[in-house]
């Protein structure tokens, strides 16, 4: 791995856009690939696309904006309408900035597992958060999310269903790739999944434009419902109809629901990606820790993981290789999760030791 400083002769500046922006949605999207100086293996170019510049710090914020804008469009949505969603938190977060810069009412449903974080952002937000058990996993708070929608004549998101979820990422997130590595190599490109909308929309335009790009999936090993080979069993209108068998509980939050998303169904069909390689929370949470003591980088345990995955495609990668992955959210929504469970918040012995070794106050 490299280890060599990064250092610069000149002093930094900053000239502005040259633009100014009418709405916060209109900053959505244009997401900065950075490379991976420190870690990266000698022998390839390694390549984040960091989603977590997005406004409200997700890839999320995408589909969120995309989801409501066609739903305006169509007409499915009237203006006042509350729109519920489903979700891990990072859509429910996306779909609050939205709503709140619209001015729709929001109301998300949400597991009881997912992090603290994810609910008061929401809240926050000005958005309703109702909580469903920990037992009832992902299609609870589905099916909660539907049965609001139908008795109170809500408009349902459904972002496990809808086409402008894959769309909007075959329209902005695919074409920022293809504009970043113009003329250039990209020899893979590395993601998870949780609705399956950005591994379906960005290959649409990858196996198109970019034949030769392999395309690298993962998920949960523990909750490898791709990997098992078990089809999901849906209803006529495309929704689960139960939990998937090979589900267990991870720690991976955002990725892998109990169920196969219809989303994601495209991306199976099609044959969109050529390898899929299971990761566990662990490895996750390890190279999340190590993107930021090593790059700077901060992302949350569904970005390590992908990275984990980046790693392992990087290291048997031919030399001269050129790698692209996925870091879908900040690490900074996953302060109460086991992300941060080794973090302090005092000082520990060597910070203590700093500051008592000039003769200045110190904590006692």
């Amino acid at each position: 791995m490299n280890q060599t400083p990064i250092h610069s002769s000149a002093i930094r500046s900053t000239r502005g856009q040259g633009k100014r922006y009418d709405s916060i949605l209109d900053t959505v999207g244009n997401t900065p690939v950075i490379r991976v100086n420190n870690l990266a293996p000698e022998h390839v170019s390694l390549y984040v696309k960091a989603e977590y510049f997005n406004p409200a710090a997700s890839i999320k914020d995408r589909l969120a904006l995309n989801i409501i804008e066609a739903a305006e469009r169509n007409g499915s949505l009237h203006p006042g309408q509350t729109v519920v969603e489903a979700t891990s938190g990072n859509t429910g977060i996306g779909l609050a900035m939205v709503c709140a810069a619209k001015g729709y009412p929001l109301v998300v449903v949400m597991s009881e597992s997912f992090s603290i974080e994810r609910r008061k952002l929401i809240r926050f937000l000005g958005a309703k958060v109702i909580l469903t058990p920990r037992s009832e996993k992902a299609v609870g708070m589905y099916n909660k999310a539907a049965e609001l929608a139908q008795a109170k004549g809500w408009f349902l998101a459904s972002q496990f269903e809808t086409n402008a979820n894959a769309d909007i990422h075959e329209n902005t997130t695919a074409q920022e790739i293809m504009a970043d590595f113009t003329g250039e190599r990209l020899d893979y490109w590395i993601t998870g999944y949780g609705t399956g909308g950005t591994v379906s929309g960005v290959a649409r335009v990858l196996r198109q434009k970019r034949p030769d790009t392999r395309i690298v999936l993962s998920e949960p090993d523990n909750a490898a419902l791709l990997s098992s080979g078990i089809a999901q069993q849906r209803t006529v209108d495309h929704k689960p109809s139960s939990s998937h068998p090979a589900w267990q509980p991870h720690l991976i939050q955002g990725w892998t629901p109990d169920f196969i998303p219809y989303v994601l169904q495209e991306a199976v069909d099609n044959q969109f990606y050529d390898e899929l390689i299971p990761v566990s929370s662990q490895e996750g949470m390890q190279w999340s820790q190590q993107l930021a003591r090593k790059e700077g980088i901060i992302t949350g345990i569904s970005g390590g993981s992908t990275f984990a995955v980046a790693m392992q495609v990087a290291e048997q990668a031919t030399p001269g290789s050129v790698l692209l992955c996925m870091l879908a959210d900040t690490g900074e929504r996953y302060l109460s999760s086991p992300l941060f469970a080794t973090i302090d918040t005092d000082m520990d012995q060597q910070e203590k030791d700093i500051s008592y070794s000039t003769p200045g106050y110190h904590m006692p």
